[in-house]
Parts: structure tokens; C-alpha cells; sequence
């Protein structure tokens, strides 16, 4: 993670991650709704398909951490030394999500495994992230070390949500309020990059310069607010298009309603004029 690319790939995964969200939840809330059923057979594929790419990503963060070229490529010790930390600090951040996305397909597919199991290690998982990055900066510049501590108010808040959730599972709030923060925690990786590692030769900015503290605090809260606006437009969204093909349907059936009765008239009709 010590580049830009380092901080894109973790951030695209939770964004992608975050986005599918904002439209998931809304499709089964409405669909929940309006059927007053539980998950369909459809929705649990969806799920475990998710729950599969998840584990995907984070093997991926994995391999990344550990192959790169200056990477530690497995090793942990040298006899004398540690070797690369920081790499294995975020591969074992990787390492739980993948726990996560295996308890959430086990969940699914073994029908003995607890309901709330699933979101309880993807909280656990969001906590021991949160955890390792507050361990992660110390003895780094002032505006190195806030862009990461901002960060942990979206990955703790994020797993106390998911904690309440193991109890009260399915609340449509709770699931869009942990996906705003998700989306938000992909987003502030893609702005530490910026930060910490400028690309395409932008000028770095001053590690100890207070008005650059000030600013990264207020654009923290503009992510957040961006995160708002997406969940809010998906939601959006998704609500116009059920709308709109529930209507459709509705008129199907109204023609195919008015042409069966039509032709039953015309039925009776004929037979009358028979007799």
C-alpha cells in the first residue's frame, strides 16, 4: 500500500462492493415489501455470488501484498529482522474479510450455521481493520496520520452497525447506512492515495501544514455527503424502475384480462345466435 496503486486497489474494492449495495438493498426491500416474504431463492444466489467475489478481492489484496516485487513474499521473519509489516499488517486485513465472505456463503448453503454469524464476522472483520490502522500510523507526519484516523470513524461506526445487526438483521436503515459508510471508505482510500502519493506529478502536499489538516477534515465530510447522494440516487432509481415495470405488468394483464372476456362475449354471442 505504500503508493497510489496500493490505496486504489482497496478502495475500487470497496467502492464496487459499496455500490452493488445501494442497489441490492433497495431491490430486496422493495420486493420484501410488496411480496411480504422472506429471501427468494433467487436473492440467496445473489448472495452467496457476492459473498464469492468478496473472498475473490481479497485474495487478490492477498497475493498483491505479498508478491509485489519488494513484497515479503511470505516470509515474516529473517532470523534478525521483520520483514515488510506494513504488507503483512494489510494482508491480514484482507485475510478476515475473506473469513467474512466465507461465513456468509457457509450461512447460505449449510442450513445449521447461526443466521447472524454472517454479519458477525463481517463486523469482526471491519473492526480488525479499523484496529490495525490505529496501530498503523505512529511515528508518521500529521497529515499521514489524520487522513488514516478520519478513516477509522467510517470503519468503526461501520462495524457497531453491523453488531446490531447480528441482533436485528434485515433492517433496511441499518443496511443503508453501512453502505454509505462502505462507499465512503472506498472513496477516502482513492483520497489518501491522492494525498500521501500524488500522482501524475502533482505537487505533494505539506505533511505538517495546518490549513491542509483543516481542509482534508472537511473533505472527509464531502465524501461522506457524496456517499448520501449515491445510496439516495440508487435508491432512487431502483424505486422509478420497479414502479415503472409494475405498471407495465399491470397493463399487460389488463389486456389480457379485457381480451378473454371480450372473447367470452363474443362466445356467448354466437351461441345465442345459434339457437
Amino acid at each position: 500500500m505504500a503508493n497510489f496503486k496500493g490505496h486504489a486497489l482497496p478502495g475500487s474494492f470497496f467502492l464496487i462492493i459499496g455500490l452493488w449495495w445501494s442497489v441490492k438493498y433497495p431491490l430486496k426491500y422493495f420486493h420484501q415489501k410488496g411480496k411480504k416474504m422472506q429471501l427468494s431463492h433467487h436473492h440467496q444466489r445473489l448472495e452467496i455470488i457476492e459473498a464469492v467475489i468478496r473472498i475473490l478481492f481479497s485474495v487478490i489484496g492477498i497475493l498483491a501484498e505479498q508478491f509485489v516485487p519488494d513484497g515479503p513474499h511470505l516470509h515474516l521473519h529473517d532470523g534478525s529482522h521483520w520483514v515488510k509489516l506494513m504488507n503483512w499488517q494489510h494482508a491480514t486485513m484482507y485475510l478476515f474479510f475473506a473469513v467474512s465472505g466465507v461465513a456468509d456463503v457457509l450461512t447460505y448453503l449449510v442450513t445449521h450455521v447461526p443466521l447472524g454469524v454472517d454479519r458477525l464476522l463481517m463486523a469482526v472483520a471491519v473492526f480488525t481493520e479499523g484496529f490495525l490502522f490505529y496501530y498503523h500510523v505512529h511515528h508518521r507526519p500529521p497529515l499521514d496520520q489524520h487522513v488514516h484516523m478520519l478513516l477509522l470513524f467510517a470503519l468503526f461506526a461501520g462495524s457497531g452497525c453491523l453488531f446490531v445487526e447480528v441482533m436485528v438483521r434485515d433492517n433496511f436503515v441499518l443496511e443503508l447506512f453501512r453502505t454509505s459508510l462502505l462507499i465512503l471508505q472506498g472513496t477516502w482510500f482513492w483520497q489518501i492515495g491522492f494525498v500521501l502519493f500524488p500522482p501524475f506529478g502533482t505537487p505533494e502536499w505539506d505533511q505538517k501544514d495546518e490549513g491542509n489538516l483543516m481542509f482534508i477534515t472537511m473533505c472527509f465530510c464531502w465524501h461522506y455527503l457524496g456517499a448520501l447522494c449515491i445510496v439516495a440516487t440508487n435508491y432512487s432509481l431502483v424505486y422509478c424502475l420497479l414502479t415503472r415495470m409494475k405498471k407495465r405488468g399491470e397493463e399487460v394483464i389488463g389486456i389480457q384480462k379485457l381480451t378473454s372476456d371480450h372473447t367470452y362475449q363474443t362466445a356467448l354471442l354466437s351461441n345465442s345466435d345459434e339457437e
